[in-house]
């Protein structure tokens, strides 16, 4: 679910720095995924789009490929107008970026402060 080889070379295996992005990555995720939520409930499309592709890089970073692709999914389907669909892709988006937040959480301890 998570491969962090991306981040390894980015960082250069620094520590310090893979500490910091993936300290970035777990406050940024929470934070967008509410605007996406208020964005779904004020039917803001174009904003939940944004804040979809907003996310996409960190979750390219982090190497969650899964949540990546969810969040392209989401973009599609705002751009064809296929609105029923977004709820569902942002809520199992949702559900992959919680269960890499727990992983990344334990990965991080691993890092010296």
């Amino acid at each position: 679910m998570v491969d962090l080889t991306y981040l390894t070379k980015f960082a250069k295996n620094n520590p310090v720095k893979m500490r910091r992005y993936i300290s970035l990555y777990l406050e940024a995720a929470p934070c967008a995924f509410s605007a996406m939520q208020r964005d779904l409930k004020a039917e803001d499309w174009e904003q939940l789009r944004i804040n979809a592709h907003s996310l996409k890089p960190q979750a390219d970073l982090m190497g969650i490929n899964s949540l990546k692709d969810g969040l392209i999914q989401i973009e599609d389907a705002v751009k064809k107008q296929q609105f029923d669909k977004i709820e569902n892709l942002l809520k199992s988006s949702h559900v992959i970026s919680l269960a890499a937040e727990e992983i990344l959480k334990e990965t991080l301890n691993q890092y010296p402060q």
